[in-house]
C-alpha cells in the first residue's frame, strides 16, 4: 500500500454547478445573479452563480436575505433531473482516468489517480485534461485540487475557483496549511472555528500548536481529527464505495428562542436543507432526529424510526414538526436546532417534490 505522501489525489469540484448549467441552458441568464431554489419568503438559495456571490449570496442562505442583498437576484427552480444527467456525464470522464471514484455529490468528487488508467505519472496533467475534457463535453467549468491527500486537496480546488487548478507537494503541506484561517478547513464549521477563536486558536499554526489531548479535551473526538490536518496529516483513502451515514442542518440563533411559531419557522429552512441534500445525492432515510440545545448549554435530541424510506418531503417536514411539538411549551430558551436524516439508502427520487413549509 502507497505510504500517505506516495498517494496522488485530485479533488474536481464543478464551479457554481446548478447555477452555472442554468446559465448555460438559457442565453437570458448568463453574466447576471442567478440563485438555483425558491424565491418564497422561507425559501432556500440552492446554488448561486458567481455574479451573485459577488453580492454575498450564498448556498444554503434564506432566499429573503439572498434578495436583500441583491435586489436582481433571478431564481430559477431547481432541475435535478437535468443536474443529474450532466453529473453522470461527468462521472464517465472521471472513470476514464481511474476507477477510485469518491463522490461526495452530483458536483464534486476524490479521484485516487496513483495507479491510472492513462499511465500518467503527473496527477496535475491528469486534472488539467479532465477539466478540458468536463469542458468539451459538458460546457462547464470545473476546479481542481492536486495534493497527496483529500484534505489538502479540497483546500487546494477551492484556492483558485473559478476554472482553477492548484498543486499541494508534500513539502509544501505544513506550510500551505499554517496561514490559513481555521475556519476555512473543511470540516470546521462557523460555530466550531468560533470556539477554537475563543481558545485563541485562529490559524492552521495556532492548531499546530495545541497539544492533541487539549483538542480531544474541547472537541471530543474530532479533536483527533483537528490535530492531525493541522499536521497536514489525513490517511483516509478514497472510497469508491462511500456510503455516509446521515444528512444534517442546524442553526445557532443570535438569540435565545421560546415562540412557538419562530421555532417552527426556524426548523423550515433546515428541512429545505437537508431534503436538497437528497435530491442532489439520490439518499433517502428511514430516522428523522431533531437536536435541540438550551440556552445553559444541556444537549437532547428525539427521533423518530419508520418502517419505509421518506419518500416526500412533506412527511420529513411532518415528522420533523411532531418532535418539535413534543417539547413545546420550551422550559427555557432554545440557542441552537437540528435535524438529521439517518439510515439513509440510495434510490432514485421524484425530482419534481417540492418542500411546502409555509405554517
Amino acid at each position: 500500500m502507497d505510504q500517505p505522501d506516495n498517494r496522488k489525489i485530485i479533488h474536481i469540484d464543478m464551479d457554481a454547478f446548478y447555477a452555472s448549467v442554468e446559465q448555460r441552458d438559457n442565453a437570458d441568464l448568463q453574466g447576471k445573479p442567478v440563485a438555483v431554489g425558491g424565491s418564497r419568503q422561507r425559501g432556500v438559495v440552492a446554488a448561486a452563480s458567481y455574479e451573485a456571490r459577488q453580492f454575498g449570496v450564498r448556498s444554503a442562505m434564506a432566499s429573503s436575505i439572498a434578495i436583500r442583498k441583491c435586489p436582481d437576484l433571478i431564481f430559477v427552480k431547481p432541475r435535478f433531473d437535468v443536474y443529474k444527467a450532466v453529473s453522470e456525464q461527468i462521472r464517465a470522464i472521471f472513470a476514464e482516468y481511474t476507477p477510485l471514484i469518491e463522490p461526495l455529490s452530483l458536483d464534486e468528487a476524490y479521484l485516487d489517480v496513483t495507479h491510472n488508467l492513462v499511465d500518467n505519472p503527473s496527477a496535475t496533467l491528469i486534472a488539467q485534461a479532465i477539466k478540458a475534457r468536463i469542458k468539451a463535453v459538458t460546457g462547464l467549468t470545473a476546479s481542481a485540487g492536486v495534493s497527496y491527500n483529500k484534505f489538502l486537496a479540497k483546500l487546494a480546488s477551492d484556492y483558485r475557483k473559478p476554472d482553477g487548478l492548484f498543486v499541494i507537494k508534500p513539502n509544501q503541506g505544513k506550510s500551505f496549511v499554517e496561514q490559513l484561517e481555521v475556519g476555512q478547513f473543511h470540516g470546521v464549521g462557523r460555530v466550531t472555528a468560533a470556539r477554537m477563536n475563543e481558545l485563541g486558536i485562529f490559524t492552521g499554526l495556532d492548531l499546530r500548536q495545541q497539544r492533541e489531548a487539549f483538542l480531544v479535551q474541547h472537541f471530543g473526538k474530532a479533536g483527533l481529527h483537528y490535530y492531525s490536518i493541522a499536521q497536514a496529516i489525513d490517511h483516509r483513502p478514497v472510497m469508491p464505495d462511500r456510503v455516509r451515514k446521515s444528512i444534517g442542518s442546524e442553526t445557532t440563533f443570535e438569540q435565545d428562542l421560546t415562540d412557538e411559531v419562530e421555532l417552527y419557522k426556524s426548523l423550515a429552512p433546515l428541512l429545505e436543507s437537508v431534503w436538497a441534500y437528497c435530491e442532489k445525492t439520490g439518499v433517502q432515510g428511514r430516522t428523522v432526529t431533531l437536536k435541540v440545545k438550551y440556552a445553559d448549554f444541556q444537549q437532547i435530541t428525539r427521533s423518530r424510526t419508520i418502517l419505509s424510506l421518506i419518500r416526500d418531503p412533506n412527511q420529513l417536514k411532518q415528522i420533523s414538526f411532531d418532535l418539535l411539538a413534543s417539547l413545546i411549551p420550551t422550559p427555557k430558551g432554545i440557542r441552537l436546532l437540528g435535524v438529521s436524516l439517518s439510515s439513509l439508502r440510495t434510490v432514485s427520487l421524484n425530482r419534481g417534490s417540492q418542500l411546502a413549509l409555509d405554517l
